[in-house]
């Protein structure tokens, strides 16, 4: 058994890991809220790029973009949103699991924003085309911008024939999942079948459907990644959050545990002391 010395060291090592993860709580449960706020700002945007390509395709007959063409799959391109920092359960690792089970039997390339997708793929030998760092905890629309040309220009270039995007949806605070999206090539269906207002007015596209839908589906992209950050940001500090609650609880349950220990070889060491005066009382007489 441990000595009295080596249970308090021990006792003090764990309260002080047990205020460090009360502050880690205390700081992602400030950060959540204004994450949230950010989160439900951006979906009224996302949603009404959404509506004008699906006006422009449900009020068009026979309309093409070379967004919406199939295409002989030969390349895929991957970009996997995660965090930076560790500390957050299994919210890195349900996302690269994700985004690694997707490109199997692929020709497959990532991109990865987060230092933990990086780290991941480089431990599984996958092909990074680009890795991005210190954007997921905060991202900004300038970020989703620079991420969305890349991916553009890599298809537009047929350096990938198709994109997907892989981040994590935001459920509750207790609980989110990994989340995998086609990015490019847009299925046409997918708008016409979309539940946007459709206006019964003649709408008289300049200078024609096309150049509006080349014009439109970037932004659409860019805000589609952009809502993917932000929604990932808000899972991380969630995750963040319960991760370091429950390790809040379980080092209290550590310290009670230790303090029974104590106390108990703390009652054995005086007992023992009685004992020895008790008998060398005994040996005198």
């Amino acid at each position: 058994m441990a000595s009295m010395r080596d249970i308090k060291r021990r006792i003090k090592s764990v309260n002080s890991t047990q205020q460090i993860t009360k502050a880690m709580n205390l700081v992602a449960s400030s950060k959540l809220t204004k994450a949230k706020n950010r989160f439900t700002d951006t979906k009224p945007f996302f949603q009404a790029t959404g509506n004008v390509i699906s006006n422009v395709v449900k009020g068009s007959k026979g309309i093409s973009s070379e967004f919406m063409e199939d295409r002989e799959i030969k390349n895929t391109l991957i970009l996997v949103i995660t965090g930076d920092r560790g500390l957050c359960g299994g919210y890195n690792a349900n996302v690269c699991k994700e985004a690694y089970n997707l490109s199997k039997g692929k020709n497959a390339a990532f991109i990865t924003v987060g230092n933990k997708a990086r780290e991941f793929f480089n431990h599984k030998k996958c092909k990074i085309v680009d890795a991005y760092r210190d954007m997921s905890e905060k991202p900004d629309y300038s970020d989703a911008y620079i991420l969305g040309k890349k991916v553009i220009d890599m298809y537009t270039a047929g350096e990938a024939d198709e994109i997907y995007l892989v981040y994590t949806r935001f459920i509750s605070t207790l609980t989110n999942e990994p989340e995998s999206i086609k990015l490019l090539p847009l299925d046409p269906k997918d708008f016409e079948s979309s539940d946007a207002p459709h206006s019964s007015t003649l709408t008289i596209y300049e200078p024609d459907e096309e150049s509006v839908l080349e014009y439109i589906i970037p932004k659409y992209v860019n805000t589609v990644i952009f809502g993917a950050m932000i929604e990932s940001a808000v899972c991380e500090l969630s995750s963040r959050m319960t991760a370091m609650d429950s390790a809040t609880e379980n080092a209290n349950e550590m310290i009670a545990h230790l303090n029974l220990v104590y106390n108990r070889v703390r009652q054995g060491a005086i007992t023992q002391e009685i004992t020895e005066i008790v008998s060398g009382s005994n040996a005198l007489e």
